[in-house]
This record gives structure tokens, sequence and C-alpha cells, in this order.
């Protein structure tokens, strides 16, 4: 018997192997994971970047303000996630990554509106 197999039927005897609990590492369509809309965020992103370099105005400005806080709200909430444990630190982290995300999409606008525009901002990066 191989040492894989062993481990395996160690493992399915006991339920538990060193008190660490069994992960499924296999897809389910059922599981309602939000990872297939942050990867095409992030994909839409980086489109969107190119896009902005390309042919700057306004609304792809704002586009890419919507784009930057919706993919760092879902990043960072994934921190929260995984680095706060309780009840009561988790909602309390989540709610000031909701305030931050509630404050980060209209100074960004304002930077596009008022200021370098973000547009601008990217031209401005991408010539470093």
């Amino acid at each position: 018997m191989t040492v894989l197999r062993k481990l395996s039927a160690l493992y399915s005897a006991q339920g538990e192997w060193c008190g660490v609990q069994h992960t499924h590492l296999t897809l389910s369509h059922h599981s309602g994971s939000k990872a297939p809309s942050l990867h095409w965020t992030s994909v839409l992103l980086l489109g969107l970047l190119l896009a902005t370099y390309l042919n700057p105005c306004s609304a792809m400005g704002y586009s890419l303000a919507a784009t930057l806080t919706l993919h760092g709200h879902w990043g960072f909430g994934q921190v929260v996630t995984d680095c706060f444990h309780g009840d009561a630190s988790q909602k309390v982290a989540k709610a000031g990554l909701l305030a931050l995300a509630a404050l980060t999409f209209p100074r960004l606008c304002y930077f596009s509106y008022r200021d370098v525009d973000i547009c601008k901002a990217v031209v401005m990066l991408w010539k470093l």
C-alpha cells in the first residue's frame, strides 16, 4: 500500500487528520462563490486600463473609477474574511470596508472631474 493510500485510509477512519479540516478543492457550480466575478472584474480592469490609455474620455474615467472601487472592495473583502475572526470583529471590519468603498468612488470621481483626470493619470503612469 502506498503512503498516499495509507494517509487516505487514516483520514477517512478519523474524519479529521491532525486537527485540520478537509477542504474540497473541486469547483462546485452551486457554491455561490464570487471567484468568477472577481476574475472577470480584474480582466475587465486590465482591458479598461488599455482602453483608457488609447482613448481617454470622461466615460472611461468614470468606468475606471467604478471598476477600481469594486475590485478593491472585493479584494479587501477577502482579506477581511481571511484575517478577522469572530463575528463582531468581522462585522466591524466589513463596515469599515464598506465605508472606505463609499468614500473611494466619490473621491475618484472628484479626481476625474476636478483634478488631473484618471485617464491622464493612467497615461502619466504608463509613460514612467
